[in-house]
């Protein structure tokens, strides 16, 4: 007998689809909705259960998790719109637990956790760190904020997918977190483009770069991976995009204006994400980055 709970996933994109593989080979009975619902095809081949409405996957789940594009689309998930007159919300039942992996407004996100716990539910912010490959490996960071109690309970839900996961402090608190760590990668990934162009026009095999600094003080997963990319010129394949480190981005300048805090590189790094993303990249990976700086006339 299987006393696993039974989950629902919504949002089936670069991060949504493999984790919702790993779910089911950890033999989760997993139901899924997705905006286009193409993209179900997959998952529906290996077991997942189609909804037709999120309605009907809210009533048939014990836990939602959801992992979608920024704030508004989570908005629209829990509240409805105009196109979907109905939200999560209208269906929670008490004791059900909603688990959000998407990036998204920390204040936002305390605001949509006491609309599900006054229906008796409870909302847990668990966005995650470590990009398609950790998502496919199931070594992905999960940051959470909730109540100990709730984490708690989910941890073992979590191993399939997860290498770590840390409890950050109340709801909201995973949310920020995410952006602290985005404005790390972001910066990260801004000055290597910058020195493995330089790296190019002083002579050097940019290539051997990410080798030969690999266990030193400039080492980072993003050097060996993303850097390794730029400096191949390997940009077909999208990782991830210029526009969600942007989004990000653009969510640690309004958050910081209100915490007070002052953020100049990662402000700076916001406009040099949004000068790139205006120049036709946007939906591209963050290796093309390298592009801003290479001298296309030669």
């Amino acid at each position: 007998m299987n006393t696993k709970p039974t989950i629902g996933f919504i949002g089936l994109g670069l991060m949504g689809t493999p984790m919702s593989q790993r779910l089911l080979k950890a033999g989760y009975a997993l139901h899924i909705w997705n905006r286009t619902p193409h993209k179900c095809q997959p998952l529906i081949e290996n077991g997942a259960i189609q909804a037709a409405s999120m309605a009907e996957l809210v009533k048939a789940v014990d836990i939602v998790m959801l992992c979608v594009s920024n704030t508004e689309a989570v908005e629209a998930i829990i509240y409805g719109n105009n196109t979907q007159q109905e939200g999560v919300i209208d269906h929670l039942h008490p004791q059900q637990i909603i688990i959000d992996f998407s990036s998204i407004s920390p204040e936002a996100t305390t605001s949509l956790a006491k609309a599900v716990e006054a229906r008796g539910a409870a909302w847990i912010d668990s966005p995650v760190s470590g990009g398609v490959a950790g998502a496919e490996q199931g070594t992905l960071a999960i940051m959470c904020g909730g109540d100990k109690e709730s984490i708690d309970s989910i941890r073992l839900i979590l191993e399939p997918l997860s290498q770590r996961v840390t409890r950050m402090g109340p709801v909201g608190s995973g949310q920020t977190t995410k952006l602290c760590n985005q404005m790390m990668v972001s910066c990260n990934v801004l000055v290597m483009a910058e020195a493995l162009a330089m790296a190019e026009k002083g002579g050097v095999d940019a290539t051997q770069i990410p080798k030969a600094l690999k266990g030193g003080f400039a080492d980072s997963i993003p050097l060996q991976l993303t850097g390794s990319r730029m400096a191949d010129k390997d940009f077909e394949e999208i990782k991830w995009h210029i526009k969600t480190l942007l989004k990000d981005l653009d969510m640690v300048t309004d958050f910081s204006k209100t915490m007070s805090s002052a953020t100049p590189m990662a402000g700076l790094a916001a406009q040099l994400m949004r000068l790139h993303a205006s120049q036709g990249y946007a939906d591209q990976d963050p290796a093309t980055l390298i592009k801003q700086y290479q001298d296309t006339s030669l």
